[in-house]
């Protein structure tokens, strides 16, 4: 099965293929990446992805015509960034007539860790502007808390063991940190690995804004 993934959740705008197959055992699969490419521009989500995902294509010998899926991160994320990446994945899968599975990016972080190095007690935060991180905790690969949006200072580190996600907010807990920063396609596709092999019918694409979107329409603000 190939399978196009895409994430704009975070200042990195990412695309790749990636190839699923079922290993034959329950609740496996084995993915390969074929292609990424990856622009850290928070404002270049529009520019950039969609020449990302054709280059990712015809770099492999591959048209759109032979997608079977596509995964996209629903964040959380900035209202604008996040909503340039959730478009193009809707607007492939339905001039491709294939399924659009979403997936919550920080779930895509944690499934990059565990996959390198086993399960255990992790904190995903990344950057979510006017001085806030979003966030979620995970225990034996499973997320347990969260997704959530605040204050570093009023996020516990505790009970977490280790930490991934942006580099500069990683760097204001003590915990031992990951190198994994952003989503990456392997790790979007995992998350989504079992109902892809098991052709589960996606639910519609949601985004995780998690707060109002910066933006407001001068309606909006002449009602305040």
């Amino acid at each position: 099965m190939l399978v196009l993934a895409v994430d704009t959740a975070t200042p990195a705008v990412t695309a790749g293929l990636v190839r699923v197959d079922d290993r034959g055992e329950p609740g496996t699969a084995g993915i390969e990446t074929l292609a990424v490419r990856v622009t850290d521009n928070p404002r270049a989500h529009a520019e950039v992805l969609t020449p990302q995902i054709l280059d990712c294509l015809s770099s492999t010998g591959h048209t759109p015509a032979d997608l079977d899926a596509v995964v996209v991160g629903v964040g959380p994320g900035p209202f604008t960034g996040l909503r340039v990446g959730m478009a193009t994945a809707a607007a492939f899968g339905d001039a491709l007539g294939v399924p659009v599975h979403g997936v919550c990016s920080l779930d895509a972080i944690a499934a990059d860790i565990r996959g390198a190095d086993g399960a255990g007690d992790l904190l995903v935060v990344t950057d979510a502007r006017r001085r806030e991180v979003y966030w979620a905790r995970y225990s034996g690969g499973a997320r347990i808390e969260g997704p959530g949006v605040c204050r570093p200072a009023d996020l516990k580190a505790e009970p977490s063991q280790r930490i991934a996600g942006s580099r500069p907010h990683v760097g204001l807990f003590e915990l031992p940190a990951h190198p994994v920063a952003t989503p990456s396609p392997a790790g979007l596709v995992a998350v989504a690995a079992a109902d892809l092999l098991a052709g589960v019918e996606p639910e519609p694409l949601v985004p995780l804004y998690l707060r109002r979107p910066d933006a407001v329409e001068t309606a909006d603000r002449k009602k305040k």
